[in-house]
């Protein structure tokens, strides 16, 4: 894989993600991927980052991030710094976060670890 593809790929998965298609997510995935987020802590393998994310969506579910570049870090792992706004379903409190997200993938192309810093939390 080359970083233009990480970026390619890392573009696709929050396409997927602002549609709100997780069964098109979850597939892009490895069985033992990790996902680390400075707000909700350490996922590991696709059952753990499965439940996560379902969760996070049915809290949030008008999230919608905005990304205005990806960048290719090497062959395998591409960033990007979003602004996350939402609406928080049970309280009704809109939220906004600013933040810095990496994604390593595979050589098969599926995603092997998330890490997600949030640089402004709202």
């Amino acid at each position: 894989m080359d970083g233009r593809k990480a970026a390619d790929l890392a573009r696709l998965y929050v396409e997927r993600s602002n549609r709100h298609e997780l069964d098109d997510v979850f597939p892009m995935f490895d069985a033992n991927a990790t996902y680390r987020s400075s707000q909700f802590g350490l996922f590991e393998g696709l059952d753990q980052i499965r439940e996560m994310m379902t969760g996070f969506f049915t809290t949030f579910p008008d999230v919608h991030w905005t990304v205005d570049d990806y960048r290719a870090d090497s062959d395998d792992t591409a960033s990007f710094e979003f602004t996350m706004r939402a609406t928080n379903a049970e309280t009704g409190q809109a939220v906004a976060r600013r933040g810095l997200e990496t994604i390593t993938f595979t050589d098969e192309g599926r995603i092997r670890h998330v890490e997600v810093e949030v640089t402004q939390p709202g």
